[in-house]
């Protein structure tokens, strides 16, 4: 697996391009948020030669979702995400304006990812894991073979996602991070939505909050 990190928007909000030998890809949150940003991503598709297959949110924060209108339209595949944040997008323009960013698009719809589903795009398998907490329908992406994790604002190298933004738990987000990502191989790679990459390993001995 080959995977592609972008660092958009104000936020500095990581997406992320995985793909294979097939040339066959996924996008995970698509935070492109203006035409510098929106023609990277596409240039290293084209450039690349590869063909979208499915385009993934972490959860439906708008920094993870600026870049979504984007990619629906130009790759032709819809959004996919937990149903417990759809609920978070019909506020989405009114949040924008609370960090002083202009954001007018209506969001593409979206189709449901669920704990435990499989994602297969050419030799790529991911896993999806619901980790509730830093927004009720967060989900991690696992990559068994590689020992990718990709977790969004979940867990990040040396701390969690915030919690008090709406629809957030301080409780829940520990509990799950120790019962749904801590379990992992040790070795596990994480990229987080924010930040740089770490490991299960290091978060264990190194994270104060787990």
């Amino acid at each position: 697996m080959i995977v592609k990190t972008f660092v958009f928007n104000p936020f500095q909000e990581n997406s992320y391009v995985l793909s294979d030998e097939s040339k066959k890809c996924i996008i995970i949150d698509a935070g492109c948020i203006d035409v510098k940003e929106k023609t990277a991503l596409y240039n290293y598709v084209k450039e690349n030669e590869l063909t979208v297959e499915r385009i993934l949110n972490t959860h439906l924060h708008l920094d993870h979702c600026f870049g979504n209108q984007f990619v629906y339209e130009t790759f032709g595949k819809t959004i996919e995400a937990h149903p417990d944040d759809e609920p978070l997008l019909a506020n989405m323009k009114d949040y924008s304006h609370t960090f002083g960013i202009e954001y007018a698009e209506k969001h593409p719809p979206i189709s449901y990812l669920f704990d435990n589903d499989i994602i297969n795009v050419g030799s790529i398998s991911l896993k999806a894991i619901h980790v509730p907490g830093h927004s009720k329908g967060s989900l991690a992406f696992y990559a068994a073979k590689e020992k990718y994790l990709f977790a969004g604002d979940v867990l990040f190298s040396g701390s969690i996602g915030r919690t008090d933004l709406p629809e957030g738990n301080y409780h829940d987000l520990i509990d799950n991070i120790k019962q749904k990502l801590m379990i992992l191989p040790d070795e596990t790679v994480v990229f987080s939505g924010h930040g740089a990459q770490t490991s299960i390993l290091h978060e264990k001995q190194h994270n104060p909050f787990l």
